[in-house]
């Protein structure tokens, strides 16, 4: 039997931490999730309008095996640079391939949009995402709060508030998974009409409000969400186990995943999203049995976890710049 960790975070995962620097003067902010040694890992990107960093490297076919973190990160191209403040901060603290006495931590990272939101971007040849990255990596921990916190800070799902969402799995038999997401989609994460989300038949312990499922007189609306912000999206995360996987196995997780994005959000993957999951091995665990068959329970795990990090993000969300929280 499956059921949420502990904290239902992803540090439920062994070796996962998780570092939120935010800018509440320009409404943006960065998440860095840092394992305590350099994890095995996979990226699969479904949007339509990506912006990511150092994402070529975990193709199964490249020289790199491990990274040191991943930065999720506000601020559309200007949030890219999020990544070389963690790098500083992790090369300080000795991590990454030592090329003559000097460090170089593996940092792949992945923006959003969220330029457009009421914050103030006035911040002329200086962006914050340098010293949020920096900030965020140094100071990692276990336990982190939802919604409006770290590169979830001016998200906004639709025309309601976004924000850091996170969720685990336990299984009987000691598999670990966990997901932490940044959500700032184009679609909707719930229902036409109605307050419940569209992943609710996956929660657990009234997680995002226990509402059951819902009580409709007519049949639910096709249409394409009109409330929609074109072009200032994108949802972006991570999905980590503990169980031991190759660059390639974890690439089939993150690809996997996706289902949750699609159980949780309505339309997803769009022109204008730039979705991304990426997948981390902590390898503190074998996998016993058939290794496909493990796999996919672990992505299978990963994707229920997934579509409960966007509901509880948005759930944990409150109000801020004039786009209201659920709860509001």
């Amino acid at each position: 039997m499956n059921k949420p960790g502990t904290r239902n975070l992803i540090t439920d995962v062994d070796g996962i931490k998780i570092g939120n620097a935010e800018d509440a003067e320009a409404m943006t902010g960065v998440t860095a999730i840092v394992p305590d040694q350099a994890a095995v890992a996979g990226v699969d990107v479904r949007g339509g309008g990506p912006g990511t960093r150092e994402t070529e490297v975990l193709n199964p076919d490249c020289l790199v095996e491990r990274v040191d973190a991943i930065v999720l990160s506000g601020g559309s191209v200007y949030g890219l640079e999020a990544a070389s403040g963690a790098i500083m901060a992790l090369a300080k603290q000795g991590r990454g391939f030592d090329v003559r006495g000097t460090h170089v931590p593996i940092i792949p990272s992945a923006i959003l949009f969220d330029l457009a939101n009421a914050g103030d971007k006035g911040w002329g040849d200086m962006p914050p995402y340098r010293s949020l990255g920096m900030a965020a990596a140094e100071n990692v921990g276990e336990d982190f709060l939802l919604g409006n916190i770290g590169a979830g800070y001016g998200a906004a799902a639709g025309r309601m508030k976004g924000g850091l969402g996170s969720a685990s799995l336990l299984s009987d038999d000691g598999i670990q998974v966990g997901a932490v997401f940044a959500v700032n989609p184009v679609g909707s994460v719930v229902m036409p009409g109605t307050r419940h989300f569209w992943a609710w038949a996956l929660e657990q312990n009234k997680e995002f409000g226990g509402l059951g499922p819902p009580e409709l007189t007519s049949g639910i609306s096709l249409d394409m969400p009109m409330e929609s912000r074109l072009a200032e999206n994108t949802t972006i995360g991570v999905v980590a186990t503990n169980v031991t996987l190759t660059k390639s196995e974890a690439r089939r997780v993150a690809i996997m995943a996706h289902d949750g994005l699609a159980r949780a959000i309505r339309p997803v993957h769009t022109p204008f999203d730039g979705d991304s999951i990426f997948a981390l091995s902590t390898e503190k665990k074998e996998l016993s049995g058939a290794r496909p068959m493990g796999v996919a329970r672990i992505g299978a795990m990963a994707s229920d976890c997934v579509a409960r990090s966007i509901a509880r993000a948005v759930y944990n969300a409150t109000s801020l710049g004039g786009i209201p929280g659920y709860l509001s």
